[in-house]
C-alpha cells in the first residue's frame, strides 16, 4: 500500500484514511479486543454509503485484503486483516426512528447504544445483545440474542430491510420482497455477502422493565444451574435471564463483603409490569437463599449499558461457545467445576436463553439454524494484562472442551474463535451451510468478503 496509492484513496473518501505511518494509526487501528495485533495497511473511514463503494473499488484496484468494521467488537478480530484495508463504519452512526410504524433505520456504523437511546425516545426497542457498545452490524448479522429475546425473538427476526453493496460495488436493498435470497442469508450468515450501509428494524413496546441480579456462593452452581435448567424454559417470555459464573465485581450495587467472591448469578429481566419481579422470584422456588438480590424497575437502555464500565474497550479476551438444547447432569458438573476455576477478575462463562419467541420461528426461516437451541453459552477469558493471555485462553478453550460432548455441535457465530476451523462454521450453519453457499457465489462470486467465519461460494454446476 503506497503513499501514492493511500493518497488517492484520500481524494476519493469523505472520509479518512489512515495508513501506518500516521500518528494517529494505532489509536484507529484498536479494537474491543486487545488480544488482536493486526496491522492492516490502511484504514479507510467511511462516511456514507458513496465512500464505501469508492473504498471497495480501490481495493479491488490494488488488490488487496478486506475486512468490515461496525462497532469493532469482534472477539476473534476479523474487523482488522494482516496487510490489507479496514473498511471502518463508524462514521456513519445515525438512528432514524418512526414510532407510528415502530420502525428504525440505522446506519451500519452505530452501536446498540444509539439505537437503545433513539428508540427508547418513543418507549420502544428491539432484541439486541447485552453491552450497549457492541455494533448494530456484526450482531445482527450474526443473529443476534439478547435481554428481550424470549418475549420478541433475535435480532434478525426484527429485521425488516438492509442497504447492502456488494463486492463489486452494487448497491442493493434487501428484504421479503427484494433480493428476498439475500435477505434470507443475512439473517444469520454474518459478513459474507456485503457492506450492509444500513439496517431497518421492527421496534416494540418497551420501556421500563424489571432488572434483577441473584447471586449465591459459587459452591452452590450445582444446585442453582439444576433448578435454573427446569425453571426459565417454563415461565413465560416476559422473563428472561441469563445464568452466570463470575467474580463479583468491586462496585454497587454489591456489598463490599461480596467483593471478590466467586460467585454464580443470574440477571433477570422482566417486560412485563416491573414491580411484579421480585414477587416472581420470590415464588420461584430456587434451592437455598440467595448472598445477594437485587431488584428494581430500570430504563431499558440503562439495563443495556450495566456492563459497559466493567468491560471497557482494550482488554484481553479469548472465548468460545456453543448451543445447548438442556443442560445434563453431566454438563452441570463441569460448570460447578470451571466456576470455582474462574482463572481472573472479569472471566466468566453466560448461558444466554434463546427459547421462547426466537424458538417458535420457522427453523428455515433465516440463516440462523438452531431454533431448537435453548441456550447460547459462551466461556469468556477476560483480563487487562497481556501476560495473563495464555492463561485465560487456557481456561476457556478446557472449558468449552469438556462441555461440547453436551452441546448441540455449533455455536453462535459471534462467538466462534478465529482458530476454531471451517467444520466449526459448517456446524453453526447446518443443513443451511449449502444454501449459503449458493447464494453466497450468486452476491460474491470471487469470495471478496472472506476476513469472516467463511462460507466459501458453491462451485458452479
Amino acid at each position: 500500500m503506497t503513499a501514492t496509492v493511500l493518497e488517492s484513496m484520500r481524494t476519493a473518501l469523505r472520509g479518512p484514511v489512515v495508513g501506518p505511518q500516521d500518528s494517529e494509526y494505532g489509536r484507529t487501528r484498536a479494537i474491543y479486543n486487545a488480544m488482536i495485533d493486526r496491522c492492516p495497511a490502511a484504514i479507510v473511514s467511511c462516511a456514507d454509503a458513496a465512500d464505501v463503494v469508492a473504498a471497495l473499488g480501490l481495493i479491488h484496484e490494488v488488490g488487496a485484503a478486506a475486512a468490515v468494521r461496525g462497532g469493532g467488537h469482534s472477539g476473534s478480530g476479523l474487523c482488522l486483516v494482516e496487510g490489507g484495508v479496514t473498511v471502518d463504519l463508524s462514521p456513519m452512526r445515525w438512528v432514524r426512528v418512526d414510532p407510528d410504524a415502530r420502525t428504525a433505520e440505522v446506519g451500519g456504523g452505530s452501536l446498540l447504544s444509539d439505537l437503545d437511546h433513539a428508540a427508547h425516545g418513543f418507549g420502544l426497542a428491539t432484541p439486541a445483545g447485552i453491552v450497549s457498545t457492541t455494533g448494530v452490524g456484526g450482531l445482527t448479522l450474526g443473529g443476534g440474542h439478547g435481554h428481550l429475546t424470549r418475549k420478541y425473538g433475535l435480532t434478525v427476526d426484527n429485521l425488516l430491510a438492509a442497504d447492502v453493496i456488494l463486492a463489486d460495488g452494487t448497491w442493493v436493498t434487501a428484504s421479503e420482497s427484494r433480493n428476498s435470497d439475500l435477505f434470507w442469508a443475512l439473517r444469520g450468515g454474518g459478513g459474507n455477502f456485503g457492506v450492509v450501509t444500513s439496517f431497518t428494524y421492527r421496534l416494540h413496546p418497551v420501556d421500563t422493565v424489571g432488572v434483577g441480579l441473584t447471586a449465591w456462593p459459587v459452591d452452590a452452581t450445582r444446585e442453582i444451574l439444576e433448578w435454573y435448567r427446569d425453571f426459565l424454559p417454563q415461565a413465560p417470555d416476559d422473563l428472561s435471564g441469563f445464568f452466570a459464573v463470575l467474580v463479583i465485581p468491586p462496585a454497587p450495587p454489591f456489598p463490599e463483603e461480596l467483593h471478590g467472591k466467586k460467585m454464580c448469578a443470574v440477571v433477570w429481566c422482566h417486560t412485563g409490569d416491573p414491580d411484579e419481579l421480585e414477587g416472581i422470584l420470590a415464588a420461584a422456588g430456587a434451592p437455598g437463599p440467595p448472598a445477594f438480590q437485587f431488584t428494581s424497575p430500570m430504563p431499558y437502555p440503562m439495563l443495556q449499558s450495566m456492563f459497559d464500565g466493567l468491560l471497557p474497550t482494550g482488554l484481553q479476551w479469548y472465548w468460545r461457545g456453543d448451543f445447548f438444547d438442556r443442560i445434563t447432569d453431566e454438563a452441570i458438573e463441569v460448570h460447578h467445576r470451571y466456576g470455582a476455576e474462574i482463572p481472573t477478575a472479569l472471566s466468566t462463562m453466560h448461558l444466554y436463553p434463546i427459547d421462547g419467541a426466537a424458538g417458535r420461528v420457522g427453523k428455515d426461516d433465516t440463516a440462523w439454524s438452531y431454533r431448537d437451541a435453548t441456550w447460547s453459552g459462551i466461556y469468556a477469558g477476560i483480563d487487562p494484562d497481556p501476560a495473563n493471555a495464555e492463561t485465560i485462553r487456557r481456561w476457556s478453550v478446557d472449558y468449552w472442551e469438556e462441555l461440547h460432548p453436551y452441546s448441540m455441535g455449533g455455536a453462535y457465530v459471534n462467538f466462534l474463535g478465529a482458530d476454531e476451523g471451517q467444520e466449526r462454521v459448517r456446524a453453526t450453519y447446518r443443513d443451511h451451510y449449502d444454501r449459503l453457499a449458493q447464494i453466497k457465489a450468486k452476491y460474491d462470486p470471487d469470495n471478496f468478503f472472506r476476513a469472516n467465519q467463511n462460507i466459501a461460494p458453491a462451485a458452479p454446476g
